[in-house]
């Protein structure tokens, strides 16, 4: 009997193996990722919230390919910057996806601001959708500090800069499995864990 296969609709390898690691072991399924799939147009992402994007997301995957789709949208939401840059923390500084840039945009534009009100928090909504029928979407978050200067090669985006509570290194000093433990997208994609069996009727 072949395996039930799902659909992550991102083409960010790291995410997916994020999502293989926390799902493959607990779900009989495997998990591909849009570049695994025909392509298909991606609408852009215009959603005011993480959980219309990550919806609007997993709802185009899963009409396109015909397969059951996870997506999620995340960001980081700094105390500072009023929640911002929020939703558009991967095009903070105007090119989609540059990492180097968004990150050296938002250590500027809290140059000035003291350690005691350098907040943040990761937020992730994940969206799980079957073609045409159920759709279930749920938040997590990691709250932490905003550090001065980047530190660690591991993890994407803001994680060289963010140092999660409780912890002395940032997020890309961190060994994999332990990012998953704790972060935002780790606890979102885990509470998606019990949904999607009882979906596929495993």
């Amino acid at each position: 009997m072949t395996r039930q296969r799902l659909v992550l609709a991102t083409r960010n390898h790291k995410k997916l193996a994020e999502l293989r690691r926390i799902l493959e072991p607990v779900v009989d399924v495997d998990v591909l990722g849009l570049d695994d799939l025909p392509p298909f147009d991606e609408a852009p992402e215009t959603g005011a919230t993480f959980a219309e994007n990550a919806l609007s997301k997993a709802r185009d995957a899963a009409t396109a390919t015909g397969l059951p789709a996870i997506a999620d949208d995340s960001g980081l939401a700094v105390e500072a910057l009023n929640g911002m840059p929020g939703v558009l923390s991967a095009r903070w500084s105007g090119r989609h996806g540059d990492d180097v840039a968004n990150l050296e945009l938002l250590l500027g534009q809290l140059l000035d601001i003291p350690d005691e009100r350098r907040g943040a928090a990761f937020v992730c909504a994940a969206a799980f959708v079957l073609p045409g029928g159920a759709e279930h979407v749920l938040e997590a978050k990691m709250s932490g500090t905003i550090v001065r200067e980047a530190s660690g090669a591991g993890g994407f985006g803001y994680d060289p800069i963010f140092v999660p509570d409780g912890h002395s290194v940032t997020t890309a000093e961190l060994a994999p499995e332990a990012k998953d433990a704790i972060s935002h997208r780790g606890k979102a994609f885990r509470a998606l864990v019990p949904v999607i069996p009882a979906a596929l009727g495993h």
